[in-house]
């Protein structure tokens, strides 16, 4: 699939996705989900070596500003339920795919852009940053996701207050109240990202697919997380890089771990 919307880096084995609608602040329409579907889906499991995952926006104004409304502003209730079961089958792709995948929140994450934050695994966020779910401006409600991650990050009582005031937050106020993970200097959100990326593929590949899967089972209703942390714990067991993180320890050297 040729990306019209999407710019693909690769920098040391880490891909940068650039979402590439400057002059729609970045909004996502129909082609540019399409595109972030095709790439979790199939292109990035076929990058050699991949360590993670960074996913900007375009320009110094937006990550994301949103959905495009011009697409969904007809839609029939049933053609809206479709419309947002597939944002949020996309989304899950990111939230469940096997290498750490960072949101480098670079200007507003608003609605939809603000659920395509929350479904990657970790976001850093610039200092001009904001963050909101505005949909009930429009008559809506988020339709990605976005009630439920917010509750998960933020609690039941904040979250409720921002979906129902539609209010929009700063970056300081969304690392105050845990929704990112690091606030940087504007123009350093990228770095960053790949900063945290790095740290994270000096550990066991195969361990840190486990923990995004049973971190993503605690919230899976009628999945006993605690069953599957203790099958990915056995799994991990039967590893060459578990014997050779337990040999590292023992002799006191760095683990060199192979991914298998």
């Amino acid at each position: 699939m040729q990306y019209e919307n999407l710019q693909i880096a690769l920098e040391n084995n880490i891909a940068v996705v650039t979402i590439s609608r400057e002059k729609a602040l970045n909004a996502l329409n129909t082609q540019t989900m399409l595109e972030l579907k095709h790439f979790f889906e199939e292109s990035a499991h076929g990058i050699e070596g991949l360590k993670g995952v960074v996913l900007t926006g375009a320009g110094e104004k937006a990550f994301v500003a949103g959905a495009d409304i011009t697409e969904f502003k007809d839609l029939s209730p049933a053609e809206g339920m479709k419309f947002a079961k597939r944002g949020q089958d996309i989304f899950f792709l990111i939230e469940r795919f096997h290498r750490p995948v960072v949101a480098a929140v670079n200007g507003f994450a608003l609605g939809g852009g603000c659920e395509l934050a929350m479904a990657c695994h970790l976001r850093v966020a610039g200092e001009k940053a904001k963050f909101g779910q505005p949909e009930v401006n429009l008559g809506l409600i988020p339709g990605y996701g976005g009630t439920q991650r917010l509750i998960q990050y933020i609690g039941k009582t904040k979250a409720t207050e921002l979906l129902m005031t539609a209010e929009i937050i700063g970056a300081d106020d969304a690392y105050q109240l845990g929704l990112v993970n690091y606030l940087v200097p504007s123009g350093a959100e990228v770095a960053k990202a790949v900063e945290l990326i790095e740290k994270i593929a000096t550990k066991a590949p195969f361990a840190i697919s486990r923990i995004i899967e049973t971190v993503n089972t605690y919230y899976e209703e009628g999945t006993d997380g605690f069953w599957k942390e203790a099958d990915a714990f056995g799994e991990c067991c039967g590893t060459d890089d578990f014997r050779e993180g337990a040999s590292a320890f023992l002799e006191k050297r760095k683990a060199n771990f192979t991914g298998k």
